[in-house]
């Protein structure tokens, strides 16, 4: 069986995120998304909302495509991590070339940590290259649409937790 493990902060998740993880499921059998504990990002949702959030998107990938995805928080390193939830491949979004320099840094290292581990990049659809969770949230903040970035139930996510009026 082929187990792949798709990695990050997931604050929130968005549908460049959605597009990797629907592709992603073409390349294994189980696909596992390891939701982030990262406590030095500051994230805008709580652990338990960024699963909740990224369960109830792969739900609905599940009942559209089939296969099966699972949901797994982490806190250790990123290759303890997969070796926990026996992946042998660890998938990785890219968007645009800073993105490669620090995903190439990070493969060398975990390739040092265990060479039996995989990394494959996919690159996000055109249509999704520019969207990141961090530029998502600010313009959720600013009470900008974020429609074009996320599903109607993380925009709703993000208006509550920000307290912004519905749109109208």
């Amino acid at each position: 069986m082929r187990i792949g493990l798709y990695p990050g902060t997931f604050d929130p998740i968005t549908l460049g995120h959605v597009d990797i993880i629907q592709r992603a499921m073409a390349l294994v059998d189980r696909l596992v998304i390891g939701v982030a504990i990262n406590r030095d990002k500051g994230p805008l949702f709580s652990l338990e909302e960024r699963v909740a959030m990224v369960r109830a998107e792969c739900d609905a990938i599940v009942a559209t495509t089939g296969g099966e995805i699972i949901v797994h928080p982490f806190e250790n390193l990123l290759i303890d991590c997969a070796r926990d939830v026996g992946a042998t491949l660890i998938l990785r979004g890219l968007r645009a070339v800073a993105d490669f320099e620090y995903e190439f840094q990070m493969v060398g290292m975990n390739r040092a940590l265990d060479s039996s581990i995989e990394t494959v990049f996919m690159m996000a659809d055109a249509r999704r290259q520019a969207i990141a969770s961090k530029l998502v949230k600010e313009i959720a903040r600013l009470g900008g649409d974020v429609s074009k970035f996320v599903t109607p139930s993380v925009a709703e996510a993000l208006r509550v937790r920000l307290d912004q009026p519905r749109p109208i």
